[in-house]
């Protein structure tokens, strides 16, 4: 299904929860909000699934404006942050809730529970109540219960936020595994960036309400379009400066000192000549060892030891350049070092 928002805007007092954001969600898609706590992910999210209806703004399904269509009408399975699992009831009951509500006929509901059961790995354990049930269990009833009514898109809101690091892994494959094999449409809510990053076809960055970016992981990650996503998606090394010259790459004057050649982040409009920039480093850009066109002098002042790397906190003045190591690089606190940088991988972000 294709879902289509267009200056979509909800307040709460004098609160601006969602700030006239436009999204178009394909079909088959898996879109993701992606944002900081109450930035307005969740309240877009239940706007889409008919829960808050907004002040301003039109919400299509396939052309048809459902803006003020109940939820009940809009056939959308939403799979909530604590699970929202009845505890009195098994795992069957759950599940079959929605259909029950729905009158399906008997026969009907017990071929759907035992077909979503073995879609979400779970069989043989329809008798068991909630409470019988370990927290990655329970979030896959959830996901079955949201399934069984065949919705026309799939809603999460923070499904694996409850988990411990391992199952969160665990459940983020089975998500995506699940929602390729339908080809269902939808729209997953988190803060959590790694996770966004790993299973999303695209990504909407969300800020105060507002829509900062739309894109693919990579185009987010390597191409952010504003100091905000940047900053936010992943980590990062950010200086300030002022574009001295603009040619193949464009030449910036630090207000730290000295000069740095980088590339625009925004393609379609690249900052001029005495444009205010930040200067965005990723941490796996930096090199230790061989010349790049842009050197950095700094000290160490912490090491963290990551297994498949090492995260390098370093000191340039006022300025803290975070570096990745290999693992068995060797490095001291207080130590000297010197880094580099390549032009085209250093970003130009104006400010």
């Amino acid at each position: 299904m294709l879902i289509e928002t267009y200056e979509l805007e909800k307040r709460f007092g004098k609160v601006v929860a969602i700030d006239h954001a436009s999204v178009r969600i394909e079909h088959g898609e898996l879109y993701t909000l992606l944002g900081p706590s109450g930035c307005g992910k969740t309240t877009f999210l239940r706007a889409i699934a008919g829960f808050d209806l907004p002040d301003s703004g039109i919400i299509r399904f396939d052309g048809v404006d459902v803006t003020t269509v109940p939820a009940h009408k809009r056939n959308a399975g939403m799979v909530f942050q604590n699970y929202a699992l009845w505890p009195h009831m098994s795992v069957s009951e759950n599940i079959a809730f929605g259909l029950r509500i729905r009158r399906v006929p008997q026969q009907e509901i017990r071929r759907k529970v035992e077909e979503v059961l073995r879609m979400v790995h779970l069989e043989g354990l329809e008798s068991r109540t909630p409470h019988q049930l370990s927290g990655g269990q329970q979030q896959r009833i959830a996901v079955a219960r949201a399934l069984v009514i065949s919705p026309r898109v799939l809603l999460f809101d923070e499904p694996l936020s409850n988990l411990d690091a391992k199952l969160r892994l665990e459940m983020r494959a089975e998500i995506k595994r699940i929602q390729r094999d339908l080809g269902i449409t939808t729209v997953y809510v988190t803060h959590d960036q790694e996770e966004a990053m790993s299973i999303s076809d695209r990504i909407a960055i969300m800020n105060t309400g507002k829509i900062m970016q739309i894109g693919s992981p990579m185009d987010i990650y390597f191409r952010p379009q504003n100091a905000f996503v940047a900053d936010f998606i992943g980590q990062g090394t950010f200086l300030k400066g002022k574009v001295a010259t603009t040619d193949r790459t464009i030449k910036i004057e630090l207000d730290t000192g000295g000069f740095v050649e980088a590339v625009p982040s925004d393609l379609l409009n690249p900052p001029k000549g005495g444009d205010q920039v930040l200067v965005a480093i990723r941490p796996e850009n930096f090199h230790t060892g061989e010349h790049g066109d842009n050197r950095f002098d700094c000290e160490v002042y912490h090491v963290s030891f990551l297994g498949k790397n090492q995260r390098v906190m370093a000191k340039m003045r006022d300025t803290t350049l975070i570096i990745e190591a290999p693992p068995e690089a060797e490095f001291q606190v207080g130590e000297k070092m010197t880094v580099w940088s390549e032009a085209e991988k250093t970003l130009a972000i104006r400010i």
